[in-house]
């Protein structure tokens, strides 16, 4: 026999002799089983709070656990936060509490959870009712019927409904989570792409000055054509580079808009004027890999799986050959309609059980053996990926980092200097306006490439915190979706 069969069916149904004393304990264990998974019920919140005690403390989260359905007093605290710049602590609360995409989350757990009862409940005893006539007799026959399968694995289907109930909860957290890193993301690329407008602009009134003044000098004769030409590119140049930044800049803050779920006038938020200072120092997370392993939500959602699909496999091969069996109390009642009005009634039971001559459930059982490797698989291939990707944000994070740094600390004082130098050159007659204007547009550059690299290092840093506690940086990958949606096979119900 396949081991993995062996060790799974001497779990749930042991096949094993029994002792006249063990019998009762274990009909009592049997009984108290079936009473308490006949008695589950939906939970009142819909697992919100168990979803709120995993995200709690990740710093992704703003310190805002996430609500299921926005209430009169959440939309009173978005409105006070929309009532000011919107920060991205601020931006992350708002999406919490106001955005579409947690209330998907829930309601797709708030399914697991009507999933988990409905396996939870039992078997509703099945009434039949038939009446006959020959001749002047009639015939009466009454059957109440009772799912016996489905009773004795009712157990072990609850307990497989709340071990996927679980899996889907991790499920449900990984996407709040997602929903967080996106929105913190959407924020930073808007407020840079607010701030790159900004100096792009006085970019190109440089260059139009620098046209004008070019345009002039050639009307006297003191320049050439393409002295002229050359200013007229710098001033198209700019002008293009400015209208792609505003159509960025409108792009990024939609996406925002709608991460957030706002429409009508809370579209009008003001954002701040500028993106948050660098920390001062990298901070020392320790082994991201071994963060990554013990903390990753889709690693513990993966595991949670997998448990979910190897609790199924032993009751699918206990229920492979004898998956349905009836048991029915019947009563016959038989009238003449006769001058005697004779009766008589007949008691007895009957049992409903399918002969397995052509089906031996061996599909049922490739099928099951086959679930139970695949997501064996995934929670490696999940593994390997938190490691992996932990390393490469932690290098990622490093790089984005000194760039940004290297822009703080050496090329824009730099420059700044050399701009300093070069106004003093111009009031000392020693420089000409035009090496003014070239200076004053090449330093409106390099601060716009300092945003970006600014921009880059807080992006990295969302990967970062992503990927050390919820999941891949792009969302959930595509074997995780496949877990999340297979269905493992199981015993008849």
């Amino acid at each position: 026999m396949n081991p993995i069969v062996r060790r799974h069916l001497a779990g749930p149904f042991p096949f094993r002799c029994r002792t006249a004393d063990a019998l009762p304990r274990r009909a009592l264990a049997f009984a108290s089983a079936l009473f308490l998974a006949g008695c589950a019920s939906l939970s009142p919140d819909g697992g919100t709070a168990d979803v709120q005690a995993l995200l709690a403390g990740n710093p992704l989260m703003a310190g805002q656990p996430a609500q299921r359905m926005p209430d009169e007093a959440s939309r009173k605290s978005v409105d006070a936060l929309l009532a000011r710049p919107l920060d991205a602590e601020a931006a992350v609360r708002i999406a919490l509490v106001n955005g579409p995409r947690v209330q998907d989350a829930f309601a797709t757990l708030q399914l697991s959870d009507a999933d988990r009862v409905q396996a939870a409940s039992l078997p509703n005893p099945v009434l039949s009712f038939s009446r006959l006539a020959q001749g002047r007799e009639r015939e009466f026959e009454r059957m109440l019927s009772f799912n016996v399968i489905g009773l004795v694995t009712l157990p072990w289907q609850a307990r497989w409904a709340g071990q996927r109930h679980e899996a889907a909860k991790l499920q449900a957290a990984q996407s709040v989570l997602l929903l967080a890193a996106d929105t913190r993301r959407a924020w930073v690329r808007a407020v840079a792409a607010q701030q790159s407008v900004a100096y792009l602009r006085d970019a190109r009134e440089a260059a139009e000055a620098g046209a004008e003044l070019a345009h002039r000098m050639a009307q006297v004769g003191n320049w050439s054509a393409l002295q002229r030409t050359r200013e007229q590119l710098l001033l198209a140049d700019a002008a293009a580079q400015l209208a792609r930044a505003e159509q960025a800049a409108v792009a990024s803050r939609e996406q925002l808009t709608r991460l957030l779920g706002l429409a009508g006038e809370r579209t009008a938020y003001t954002l701040p004027d500028r993106l948050p200072p660098l920390p001062q120092a990298a901070p020392e997370l320790g082994d991201v890999q071994a963060r990554a392993l013990r903390d990753r939500l889709d690693v513990r959602s993966a595991q949670a799986q997998n448990t979910a699909v190897a609790g199924s496999l032993g009751l699918t091969h206990a229920t492979s050959v004898i998956n349905a069996m009836e048991l029915g109390v019947v009563r016959n009642t038989t009238f003449d309609n006769d001058a005697d009005r004779t009766q008589k009634t007949k008691r007895g039971f009957e049992i409903d059980l399918p002969i397995p001559i052509f089906d031996w459930g061996q599909s049922r059982n490739g099928r099951a053996e086959a679930q139970y490797l695949q997501s064996a698989a995934r929670v490696r291939d999940v593994g390997v990926l938190a490691a992996s990707e932990a390393r490469e944000a932690w290098q990622g994070w490093n790089t984005a980092y000194g760039i940004a740094r290297r822009y703080r600390d050496e090329v824009l004082p730099l420059r700044k200097k050399v701009n300093e130098e070069m106004v003093l050159r111009y009031n000392g007659m020693l420089a000409s306006v035009w090496e003014l204007l070239g200076e004053t547009r090449a330093s409106m550059l390099a601060v716009n490439a300092g945003i970006e690299a600014q921009r880059d290092f807080w992006l990295a840093d969302t990967d970062l915190q992503l990927v050390l506690t919820g999941s891949s940086p792009g969302g959930m990958t595509a074997l995780q979706t496949a877990a999340a949606t297979d269905a493992p096979a199981a015993g008849g119900h």
